[in-house]
């Protein structure tokens, strides 16, 4: 199950050249990712209600095209891996006006209790992992 995310490109989102600067899409990758949780019902405040946090392992972004102030990016977010402990969420933008890919990305997480100990979502809430296991492109 895949969810779609827009966003408009504001203009000191860009460099001298005048371009999106690569920096920014670790943070559109997260307001997807943030919005994602929303859509799901399981905001970070909720997540963090009940003790876990969702700490960033990696990132990694294959920069295929770019976009400009003014522009709409549209970006497909899909789980690529959930086990319990950890989850990787793939990433494909595109520049809505012309359907461009921009950029394909993915990021990768745990799940830990707020001391940052690693946890098992399956035994620490059950209800929050089936709901990420739905997720999980097949």
């Amino acid at each position: 199950m895949s969810y779609i995310f827009e966003r408009k490109i504001n203009y000191y989102e860009t460099d001298r050249m005048g371009v999106v600067h690569h920096s920014n899409y670790i943070r559109y990758m997260e307001e997807a990712r943030n919005a994602w949780l929303e859509d799901i019902e399981m905001p970070f405040a909720v997540l963090e209600e009940k003790g876990i946090t969702i700490p960033t392992l990696g990132v990694s972004c294959d920069y295929k095209y770019h976009v400009t102030f003014g522009d709409t990016i549209i970006m497909k977010l899909s789980m690529k891996e959930y086990n319990g402990v950890r989850m990787t969420v793939k990433y494909e933008v595109h520049d809505k006006k012309t359907d461009k890919i921009v950029l394909i990305g993915e990021t990768k997480h745990c799940f830990t209790d707020k001391n940052l100990k690693p946890i098992n979502l399956k035994k620490h809430n059950p209800e929050f992992s089936n709901k990420f296991q739905n997720l999980v492109e097949e």
